[in-house]
């Protein structure tokens, strides 16, 4: 199975250190707004996530949505979460430690089509 998200061990760090402050996280790909189309990390129940998000999985143990209309677009792509130094301006966790997570980017191969992790309505508790 290709899962459709990834996690480098950089953010994978910084994801520990939030965890510890703040409980359990989740991630939603931003959609344009704030700081364009970063991912956005949230403790798990302070962003409304319903039927127009979609869940493409768990990445280091957070769950990870986007919107419907964005999955459309990126569903041929493989998203990896990254962090870089400098302050983004959005609303996630990370931004008040100087650094913001990052998605890097890579279109699935033909033969990996057939082999992708399910996606489902992005609904809490299931």
């Amino acid at each position: 199975m290709i899962e459709r998200v990834l996690m480098t061990a950089k953010a994978e760090k910084v994801v520990d250190q939030l965890r510890e402050e703040h409980g359990e996280l989740i991630f939603h790909q931003s959609g344009g707004c704030c700081d364009g189309s970063s991912p956005m990390c949230f403790p798990k129940g302070d962003l409304m996530i319903n039927e127009v998000d979609i869940w493409l999985g768990k990445v280091h143990h957070c769950d990870f949505y986007m919107s419907k209309d964005q999955f459309e677009y990126w569903k041929h792509t493989q998203l990896t979460v990254d962090v870089v130094e400098g302050r983004g301006a959005s609303f996630s966790l990370e931004i008040p430690m100087g650094i913001r997570f990052v998605i890097k980017s890579r279109l699935y191969a033909a033969d990996e089509e057939a082999s992708l992790a399910p996606v489902r309505q992005g609904v809490y508790g299931e």
